[in-house]
């Protein structure tokens, strides 16, 4: 299985923000389409990536005590002080074992899927292990068939 047998699986909504976007909208953009990242763009090109991790460490700072370097302004804040700058991207042609382990290596749980310098989709650690748990469903019942001498799998 590959990247693009995955990406053909979900529906083909890619969300996307601007750098200079306030990242007061960037996150109702998140919750309102229940994403778990956005993709960055600006003239038409990956610049960035934002997910929960980059939410979070943003987060953590507000929470620093008042009068210290680390507090930030939310209200001020843009999606560009916050994003992933250098995201990790994947080819639809990688292959599923390959990009299971670049995903637990790199510990980055949204990747976006780059073909010719256009984004195509994001896969998320869920979806992967989506695929694979189908995967092994569809094997389970063919085997199963054929252990059990039916000429025919069973449907799901």
């Amino acid at each position: 299985m590959r990247v693009i047998d995955i990406l053909r699986t979900k529906p083909g909504v890619l969300y996307t923000t601007s750098p200079d976007t306030p990242i007061s909208k960037a996150l109702l953009n998140i919750a309102n389409h229940d994403a778990g990242s956005l993709i960055v763009m600006k003239d038409n090109r990956l610049v960035g990536l934002l997910s929960f991790r980059e939410i979070i460490n943003m987060l953590a700072l507000q929470l620093a005590p008042q009068g210290s370097e680390a507090a930030i302004d939310l209200q001020s804040l843009k999606v560009k002080d916050v994003m992933n700058t250098q995201p990790v991207v994947i080819d639809p042609q990688m292959d599923l074992h390959t990009l299971r382990g670049l995903m637990v290596s790199l510990r980055q749980r949204f990747m976006p899927v780059v073909e010719k310098d256009v984004v195509i989709g994001v896969l998320s650690f869920y979806d992967v292990a989506k695929a694979v748990h189908e995967s092994q469903e569809a094997e389970n019942r063919y085997l199963k068939a054929y252990i059990n001498d039916q000429h025919e799998a069973p449907q799901p």
